[in-house]
């Protein structure tokens, strides 16, 4: 065997260098690994946010409906006790193009809607509620206004 070489400025031995067989493979699959949570944490991410688009776009659709049938009940004032409907309940025909148009744009959609008559003023609730997936807590949007009689 021979022995190690001497350095020339230090004079010290040198040591033979040893192999790194496989390092640079290890690193790679270590950065593949690294690279695929990241992915994976960014499809969740988008996942959780197409989900939440969806749902303020029923509730936006749900204020729409309901701003809009109170706009017809204060124009229909001689009518206005017949537009009441109860959850789950066959809408009286005033109420029909508004149920009907509501659920197009919710679809299955629980609509119900409550006149309370008072001194001078009949109370409106409109509820509107509706399932996106069978888990999910549904989503419910209430109006409450006072028409003046």
């Amino acid at each position: 065997m021979k022995p190690a070489p001497i350095h020339v400025r230090t004079g010290a031995r040198a040591h033979p260098r040893r192999r790194q067989g496989g390092i640079a493979l290890l690193e790679a699959m270590l950065a593949i690994v690294i690279l695929g949570i990241g992915l994976l944490g960014t499809i969740g991410l988008q996942a959780r946010a197409y989900s939440a688009l969806s749902d303020a776009g029923m509730r936006a659709e749900a204020a729409m409906a309901g701003e809009k049938l109170l706009g017809t009940m204060t124009a229909d004032m001689p009518n206005l006790l017949s537009y009441s409907l109860a959850s789950g309940g066959e809408p009286s025909d005033v109420l029909a193009a508004w149920v009907t148009e509501t659920r197009s744009h919710i679809p299955n959609a629980d609509l119900s809607v409550r006149l309370t008559p008072m001194v001078g003023r009949i109370k409106v609730n409109i509820d509107i509620r509706w399932q996106r997936k069978a888990k999910d807590e549904p989503g419910v949007h209430q109006v409450t206004s006072y028409i003046a009689i």
